[in-house]
């Protein structure tokens, strides 16, 4: 099953001619929703970028050893897919809540383009992301090893460059370019809740006779536990604002661009980018206690990147 474009256009070939156009009927199906849909756009386009710089700023500058871990950095590789989302996406989105397209054939043909490669980076970060969970729960004793920082720029650069060739290159097979990547999320990340919960057990069993030598150990693993649960929410979330889209894909439905229906999907699939910061707040100390630093002005005194928020 290839796809070329999202299963939601509707596509008319001219006689005798080998070009595709595509139409936008449906952008004046919007009817009472346009404003309901127009101001949920907005809100999503103003949180997700300054919630996802957060993310990236955070990351990026802080030079603890700590936050920049393989994890956190493919972390931050997925909040710069979620950046350029809002940055470039939702945007256009906001536009099609009108009663026509006005950006010409150029940014139509980007626009059925510049998505795909997001959503790939995204899924690509996605398995990542499972894999280096599985290997740190399930294979820990390895995972300095098998697991650093510069395998895991080069796994990064690999799948955002992948995911440029492979949608530039024309029609993308949808189950090498989704099922297949969701499969081995949900594969590996099965194992590593079985792992996981046998682990918890196993600590709460041993806690009265923890020593002096295997505090570090225990910690560590408690740590290591807790990156698994928060990514695996983040992992839920993103299967959760994406499987409608692509189950209308695999079902081979159409729907018509700027329909009710066509544009709920869309944000769906829009508002996971807004959604993964939320998780990192609600999870992660590190990263409230960074967010505070930056809302508070605290970044503008000097030595401010040297602050701990650990």
């Amino acid at each position: 099953m290839y796809v070329t474009a999202p299963p939601r256009v509707k596509h008319q070939r001219s006689p005798g001619s080998n070009v595709t156009s595509v139409t936008l009927d449906g952008l004046v199906q919007l009817s009472d929703h346009r404003w309901l849909f127009f101001v949920l756009f907005l809100s999503a386009y103003l949180f997700v970028l300054v919630s996802d710089s957060l993310v990236v700023y955070v990351i990026w500058s802080q030079r603890s050893l700590q936050l920049h871990s393989p994890t956190n950095l493919l972390l931050l590789s997925l909040a710069v897919s979620d950046f350029f989302v809002g940055l470039l996406l939702i945007p256009i989105e906001t536009l099609k809540t009108g009663t026509c397209w006005v950006l010409g054939d150029l940014l139509c043909a980007l626009y059925f383009l510049i998505p795909y490669i997001l959503i790939s980076a995204s899924v690509g970060s996605m398995v990542l992301i499972s894999v280096d969970r599985y290997v740190a729960i399930c294979d820990p004793m390895h995972y300095s090893t098998r697991i650093t920082d510069k395998v895991v720029t080069i796994s990064v650069c690999l799948c955002w460059i992948c995911s440029c060739l492979v949608n530039i290159a024309g029609d993308v097979d949808l189950v090498v370019a989704f099922i297949i990547p969701i499969t081995v999320i949900v594969a590996l990340y099965m194992r590593v809740f079985v792992v996981a919960v046998s682990q918890a057990r196993a600590m709460r069993s041993h806690v009265r006779t923890v020593t002096v030598q295997n505090t570090v150990t225990l910690t560590t693993k408690k740590s290591e536990l807790k990156a698994a649960r928060t990514l695996g929410v983040v992992v839920v979330v993103f299967l959760i604002c994406y499987s409608p889209y692509y189950y209308l894909s695999l079902t081979g439905g159409s729907i018509l661009v700027g329909s009710s229906t066509e544009t709920f999907m869309s944000f769906l699939m829009y508002f996971n980018s807004c959604l993964n910061p939320v998780i990192y707040a609600f999870f992660y100390p590190w990263f409230r206690k960074a967010v505070k630093h930056i809302v508070t002005l605290q970044i503008l005194q000097p030595g401010s990147c040297d602050a701990n928020v650990l």
